[in-house]
């Protein structure tokens, strides 16, 4: 009886404290606006050369930072007033047990497991709290430094690969599983090419170094090359979408949720059906293909485990280059080089080398535990490669023991492609999100996602296009859209 009579009278006092504490934290927040008031007067009549906005939202977030420690300073007051009195009843017991001899060791054990649960919730709380803080902080300020300025809605089907053109005028070319590659106008986001010469999923395109010429692997184990020739229409203003996005950053979205394409946007563009040149040689799906530094050959990349090398102009097969054990998934070429990169679903790229002529050698990169789903050049003697394995390594052609960065994400990653003047890592991923990464490792940013912006479905690619004055980041995926982002890089690695 002594026993519950002091358990009920504890009880009654933690029920009467954290009756206290609720009133204490009304009573916090209905002074909220007092307390605030003489800081935010007092800030807002200083000299500033920050925008009246930016000094608001600035504001609102450093209140915010406030009222959440202060909530986080009482309840940590509460939870230790609630281990002292466990602390109490528990030593009480020990002594008022019938006749029972509770040895010292048996109390400290189940007063320990007690006292580290509520620890725990307290930790738990603590890093919740503060991680909502940080994160409303960064969700802010990658907004204002990576916006959505145009989307590019017009496939029937999820779109592969994005690429830039390299020289005028600048055009933006998707390559999709409806069996068509279009072309677009950046500025204004309207289909101005629609190329239909494949019987089968476009899996990847290209823009020659220096023609208006197209190169389109597909899974008709061909890869074509076409001639374009477009005309960019006037510009229209661009909306501001930075105002337009919803509170919550992470939304989830069904299959389902995907943009609504009323008609065919590419039936009122011109279409070309027939090829220059048709590249057969593969006895499978050819997923990616690439010119060489100066566009006179081109490199393909097939399920039939092989990397084909052509000539260009005659269409004939230079080179079959074999040792993958499994499919290639991706394949690339160096800017300045004839220097080949393939990867594999084998887990490992392979450094194809043609410089010299007469010597074609090859190294091997081994170091992820899963399928390579690319690998790019970046400046100097770099190369970049993202796998399923959720990694992301930064190796130096000059030692292929080991990488010398590694990225560790939470989802697989696609086609990766690197800012090569900023040397900032752009990776999409399976969980449809896209981050910015610095080249050793350093999280920059992440694409902002709501319930009205950003991708639906897996990210397929990410593109650069680093000296357009709009658009300097396009990315695709499988909710058939692509989607084009300013990147304020100078901010970004300020912030940095």
């Amino acid at each position: 009886m002594p026993t519950e009579s002091g358990s009920c009278s504890t009880a009654r006092q933690a029920k009467q404290k954290r009756k206290s504490h609720s009133l204490s934290i009304r009573r916090t927040n209905s002074s909220e606006q007092e307390r605030t008031g003489l800081p935010r007067e007092m800030l807002e009549g200083q000299d500033s050369k920050l925008p009246s906005s930016v000094r608001s939202t600035l504001l609102e977030l450093f209140g915010q930072i406030e009222r959440e420690f202060e909530n986080l300073y009482i309840e940590n007051l509460e939870l230790r007033r609630e281990i002292d009195t466990l602390n109490e009843r528990l030593a009480a017991e020990g002594q008022t047990i019938d006749g029972a001899e509770l040895s010292k060791g048996q109390l400290k054990t189940k007063a320990s497991h007690s006292t580290s649960q509520l620890s725990q919730k307290l930790k738990t709380t603590y890093k919740a709290s503060t991680s909502k803080i940080v994160s409303s902080f960064k969700t802010t300020t990658s907004r204002a430094i990576c916006q959505l300025v145009k989307e590019y809605i017009g496939h029937r089907d999820g779109i592969w690969d994005v690429s830039v053109a390299r020289t005028q005028p600048v055009v933006l070319g998707t390559a999709s599983a409806d069996h068509t590659a279009l072309l677009w106008s950046i500025e204004t986001g309207k289909c101005l090419v629609k190329y239909s010469g494949h019987v089968g999923s476009v899996n990847s395109i290209k823009f020659h170094p220096s023609e208006q010429l197209a190169l389109t692997a597909s899974g008709d184990q061909t890869s074509h090359i076409w001639r374009y020739m477009v005309q960019l229409p006037t510009p229209q203003p661009i909306a501001d979408t930075s105002q337009q996005i919803s509170g919550e950053d992470e939304v989830e979205f069904s299959d389902k949720d995907e943009p609504d394409v009323d008609g065919d946007v590419s039936s009122d563009c011109p279409t070309i059906r027939v090829p220059l040149t048709s590249l057969k040689s593969h006895q499978g799906v050819v997923i990616a293909a690439d010119w060489l530094v100066g566009g006179k050959q081109a490199v393909t990349a097939s399920w039939d485990r092989t990397a084909n090398l052509y000539d260009v102009e005659t269409s004939e097969l230079v080179h079959s280059l074999t040792g993958h054990d499994q499919e290639l998934t991706h394949c690339c070429t160096h800017p300045n080089q004839r220097l080949v990169v393939t990867s594999s679903r084998d887990t490992t790229f392979r450094l194809w080398d043609f410089r010299d002529p007469s010597i074609h050698s090859v190294n091997v990169f081994q170091g992820h535990t899963d399928t390579v789903t690319s690998a790019v050049f970046t400046v100097g003697d770099n190369v970049v490669s993202g796998s399923d394995d959720r990694t992301v390594k930064v190796w130096d052609l000059k030692n292929m023991r080991s990488p010398i960065a590694t990225i560790r994400t939470d989802s697989a990653i696609n086609r990766i492609n690197v800012c090569v003047g900023q040397k900032i890592i752009a990776l999409p991923h399976d969980n449809r999100q896209v981050r910015l990464f610095d080249m050793s490792g350093v999280r920059l940013a992440r694409l902002p996602r709501s319930n009205r912006q950003g991708h639906r479905r897996m990210v397929c690619c990410s593109a650069w296009s680093e000296d357009h004055p709009i658009c300097n980041l396009f990315t695709c995926g499988f909710d058939r859209q692509a989607i084009g982002w300013n990147i304020n890089i100078p901010a970004l690695l300020q912030e940095k």
